[in-house]
């Protein structure tokens, strides 16, 4: 719904196509001849450049430092990732469920019941679930890659069942880093992204804990980046076209087919995925759907196809809907084969449907209906519980979660780490709260990139309004259902790109040739305003950096006196 592109404007008519090759061969002509196919290769290439700048595709490279600057920051996030992951050895919250789902799905395929005492027998190195089915109402997908690290690492150590969540944490903070990079054509704005992204609390503590939703979010931001890329190249291919299009062509009523767009089908794999983990990936289907065929519509239009409106929608709108849903359904269904394979899974033999579902194959029908049950329970949701909270609190992080909480008096030891307290009280906790200056102001940028895209229509802008309106704005639709603020992490990306464009703006500023009141600018001028812009910016980092360093310990559960820890709260819901 906020995803079209930069404001419509005329595009390269037929006939100016012509007129700019009689130009351009006219003017060849006066020096020196030129074969007629080598001039045609000239304006072609020409105006294909053309095209492709006012299309916004144009080639941007990076270079070596486009890689080894992201590389580097996602290594430093990983580390930040795994320092201290076993503390606590202990399931907290809802690890409690998912690390043993995960367990059961590397035992069976599917998921089983457990019997009372079982996190003890899990913490002690002995795992053991029952032979039963359990009903579960989340897909598999984030659960088996929790159980890669159980493979790797068992349940000796914490580390087995947190170890996947890191390394897809710091795959996070790599992809925020080179979409950030491309979409701003800025090394340097890439960094800030993936710098952010590296501290930010919110996103550091669902990457140190075996819970869903950083999977979720590492998917839906692969095919977000997945489709930037088709929208480059969808684009230079139309711009190839209609550089070499005939001015009267009829070609022109509806422009080319571009069947074959393998990073759109890349993207339909990533979303099957994301809802392969949560079902409210769903949300980023429909919005991304609606994002893309804006994109594509708007891309016509300034090409200067004639009939754009219905040459988006047959050519590529509905070819889009005919590859990605099945493609993002299948990949889906995978998720779930170790169910579908199963025999002794909860509800596997729950077969029996009517209409059409009825025409499925058996299997499919008892996934039908455990679909429907996990429905069921996801709609009609609304048990109380100490840490829920409404999605309008979550801008300003009203109610955080509270993980893992433990108190000792002075001389106990925390059985964790093996500290023993010096204080009057000490305090261990995990609170998923995200960090104040980069959460608030992210927050307020979105205000700000509203109104900039309402007044200059550019699709960066809408495109990061759309990410994050299919993360929150489906939780609106069950105002009575129970949530959390950790739900936020799946548009969490989108705040931070928020930030980017905050960053673009204060580069900016100073740095036209021009002033407002009409004065030139010299070239000492400009260059002293970026480097003060520039020193803004790093300032901001190093402020958010800084305030990480302060909340850190109440991320991490270090072991701190309890007036360390209380003087980290600083609202009293965050208690």
């Amino acid at each position: 719904m906020c995803a079209s592109s930069g404001r419509a404007s005329p595009g390269p008519t037929p006939e100016v196509a012509a007129a700019l090759r009689s130009e351009l061969t006219a003017s060849a002509s006066l020096v020196v001849y030129f074969p007629p196919s080598s001039i045609s290769r000239v304006t072609d290439a020409l105006t294909r450049s053309r095209l492709e700048l006012r299309l916004g595709a144009d080639r941007f490279r990076a270079g070596l430092w486009g890689w080894l600057v992201p590389l580097s920051i996602a290594a430093v996030a990983l580390a930040l990732r795994l320092d201290g992951l076993s503390n606590p050895h202990s399931l907290i919250f809802d690890e409690t469920y998912y690390a043993k789902d995960a367990y059961a799905l590397l035992q069976t395929g599917y998921e089983l019941e457990w019997p009372e005492g079982a996190d003890e027998h899990w913490e002690a190195g002995n795992p053991q679930p029952l032979d039963e089915g359990s009903f579960v109402v989340h897909p598999p997908l984030g659960k088996w890659l929790i159980g890669l690290g159980i493979a790797a690492y068992g349940v000796e150590d914490a580390i087995g069942w947190r170890l996947s969540s890191a390394v897809a944490g710091a795959l996070g903070v790599l992809l925020i880093a080179l979409i950030a990079q491309r979409m701003f054509r800025s090394v340097f704005l890439g960094a800030v992204a993936g710098v952010l992204t590296a501290v930010e609390g919110h996103h550091l503590v669902m990457s140190r804990v075996a819970l869903l939703d950083i999977f979720l979010m590492l998917f839906v931001l692969a095919a977000f980046g997945a489709l930037l890329a088709d929208r480059y190249s969808g684009r230079r291919r139309l711009a190839a076209w209609a550089a070499q299009a005939a001015p009267e062509s009829k070609e022109w009523d509806f422009g080319p087919l571009l069947l074959w767009r393998p990073w759109r089908l890349a993207a339909a794999v990533a979303l099957g995925c994301a809802v392969g983990v949560k079902l409210s990936g769903l949300a980023f289907i429909a919005v991304f759907g609606i994002m893309v065929v804006l994109w594509d519509i708007n891309a016509r239009r300034t090409v200067g196809i004639r009939r754009w409106a219905r040459a988006g929608l047959l050519y590529d709108g509905l070819p889009a809907v005919l590859t990605v849903l099945p493609v993002a359904t299948l990949t889906y269904i995978a998720t779930w084969s170790g169910w579908l394979l199963s025999s002794g899974a909860r509800d596997r033999d729950n077969d029996q449907a009517e209409g059409l579902a009825g025409l499925l194959p058996a299997p499919l029908r008892a996934l039908w209906n455990y679909h429907s049950s996990a429905t069921s329970f996801h709609t009609g949701l609304d048990s109380e519980h100490e840490y829920a909270s409404h999605p309008w609190t979550w801008l300003f992080m009203g109610r955080p979660v509270s993980m893992h909480y433990q108190g000792r008096e002075q001389g106990e030891v925390y059985e964790h780490t093996g500290e023993v307290c010096q204080y009057p009280s000490c305090s261990s906790a995990v609170l998923d709260l995200a960090n104040p200056l980069i959460w608030w102001t992210g927050v307020l940028g979105l205000l700000a990139v509203l109104l900039l895209w309402i007044g200059r229509r550019d699709w960066r802008y809408g495109a990061i309004l759309s990410g994050f309106a299919a993360g929150f704005v489906v939780w609106l639709a069950f105002p009575d259902r129970t949530m959390f603020f950790f739900y936020t992490i799946s548009y969490q990306p989108f705040l931070i790109l928020t930030l980017v464009v905050l960053a673009a703006l204060v580069l900016r500023i100073g740095t036209g040739e021009v002033t407002a009141s009409g004065r030139q600018r010299s070239s000492r001028q400009i260059a002293s305003a970026q480097q003060r812009n520039t020193v803004l910016v790093i300032c901001f980092v190093l402020l958010a950096v800084a305030v990480s360093v302060f909340f850190w310990p109440v991320w991490t559960a270090e072991f701190i006196s309890y007036d360390q820890w209380r003087l980290r709260m600083w609202l009293q819901s965050w208690i």
